[in-house]
């Protein structure tokens, strides 16, 4: 098995390597740009933590997990702009509106979202793109939620928001491993619980969501059951699970 570091650093690879489109010309510098902001890429790497613990192969399952970073860049990268949250900066450096202009950050949120598709269709398997559809469009779902104030049920949004990548993290390492439609609840399980925690985690480290509208503690709570939750869905799981647990302790532990 792969420590997730070393699964970091297979993600890291690949976009390197990664060709984009040549239609897209010189908008590969804002695409680059918005990849190479120091992400930790949990996503791409829970991806390739399951298909590994599912017996799957990490190079084979590389295209859905990078489809699943670029889904989440587009989704970054569309956040910062004035008409959404207008933030000017991204983990320490001005936000692509803000490097390239409003109108190329937009194009080049679009051109991600294309080329993870085009990654994700690169499999045999059409269910593959079906899951990233669906997450991309459960997280949209939720953002517009966000945005016009339709968070009564701040759950269920958080869980469109950021709770459908994760979903989605997992679903795409069980369909590359070809897992079995019958075998999967228990995976998607973890990986539910996961989302809620990365969330809540999330919410306290900025002061939002959870944490404004439960408290501080209240947050804490949410994250020790949801890690507790998490750990113990990994017992029912087939495999070697220890990186997935090492993911469940890492989150857990930014709060501490």
């Amino acid at each position: 098995m792969r420590t997730a570091d070393e699964l970091r650093d297979a993600v890291e690879a690949y976009l390197g390597t990664l060709r984009f489109a040549p239609e897209l010309g010189r908008l590969e510098e804002p695409l680059r740009y918005a990849l190479e902001s120091g992400g930790k890429r949990i996503r791409p790497v829970l991806c390739l933590a399951v298909a590994e613990a599912a017996r799957g192969d990490v190079p084979h399952a590389l295209p859905a997990a990078v489809a699943l970073e670029l889904v989440h860049t587009f989704s970054l990268v569309h956040d910062d702009l004035p008409a959404l949250d207008d933030d000017a900066e991204r983990r320490g450096r001005p936000s692509s509106h803000v490097a390239f202009g409003e109108g190329v950050a937009l194009l080049a949120g679009d051109a991600l979202l294309a080329e993870a598709f085009r990654l994700a269709l690169s499999y045999d398997d059409p269910d593959i793109a079906r899951e990233l559809a669906g997450a991309t469009l459960g997280m949209i779902g939720g953002q517009y939620r966000d945005i016009t104030g339709d968070d009564g049920d701040l759950a269920e949004v958080e869980q469109l928001k950021t709770g459908r990548l994760f979903s989605a993290a997992v679903g795409l390492g069980l369909q590359t491993a070809g897992v079995p439609t019958a075998g999967q609840p228990p995976w998607r399980a973890f990986g539910d619980e996961l989302g809620i925690l990365f969330q809540a985690v999330d919410d306290i480290l900025d002061g939002d969501g959870f944490a404004a509208r439960v408290g501080v503690d209240g947050a804490r709570r949410l994250v020790d059951d949801a890690s507790d939750q998490a750990r113990e869905r990994l017992v029912d799981l087939p495999g070697e699970t220890s990186v997935l647990r090492a993911l469940v302790d890492g989150l857990a532990a930014r709060t501490a």
